[in-house]
């Protein structure tokens, strides 16, 4: 059984993650939010909801406490968000983090829509978290399963994804945590 935690659970990937991994018996999941309400629609059955913020520490340490996986979906001062993540899980032991940034954080000039997602990529790469940091390009409603990835470094390419897609993938990082290890991944749809 595989304890994953989704910080900013109501978010759009993370709804379409959770849907995925619904029906996994292996997979014992905590959706953490500000608020349970923004949950509408989503079979919260199998799981348990937490209400809090990631800026409250101490909320975010006891959701993160016994987890295998965070999972976080977040928006807003990403920063400081992921300075409280990195503490919570060194402090609670726990390794695994996929971290939801965008495209375009190593560009040159950086767009400053950008820089929260490039600050809060780099204090995760200088901790000694296990991370998944995902860059995907812009995001589309399609239904289709198709994406290439890029390592950082690569030129990035494509220019959408689709939300399943990422889901898709979000779910086979946690499927096998050990393969994408300490990587910083660009993700698109090919030829897009």
């Amino acid at each position: 059984m595989k304890n994953v935690v989704i910080l900013g659970a109501s978010g759009n990937i993370a709804r379409k993650v959770i849907e995925l991994l619904s029906d996994w018996e292996d997979i014992k999941l905590t959706l953490f939010l500000r608020k349970a309400s923004r949950l509408n629609g989503i079979d919260t059955s199998g799981a348990s909801v937490i209400e809090g913020d990631v800026l409250n520490f101490d909320q975010l340490k006891q959701a993160i406490s016994g987890q295998d996986i965070v999972y976080a979906n977040l928006a807003g001062n990403l920063e400081s968000m992921a300075k409280n993540i990195v503490k919570a899980m060194e402090q609670t032991g726990v390794k695994k983090l996929i971290f939801i940034s965008s495209i375009g954080i190593y560009d040159t000039p950086l767009r400053s829509v950008l820089i929260p997602y490039r600050r809060a990529a780099d204090v995760f790469e200088a901790s000694d978290l296990d991370y998944t940091i995902l860059r995907p390009t812009w995001f589309t409603n399609s239904k289709e399963v198709d994406y290439e990835l890029t390592r950082k470094g690569e030129a990035e390419k494509g220019s959408v994804i689709s939300q399943k897609s990422l889901a898709t993938f979000i779910t086979k990082i946690i499927e096998s945590p050990e393969k994408y290890s300490r990587q910083n991944l660009g993700i698109n749809k090919p030829n897009s």
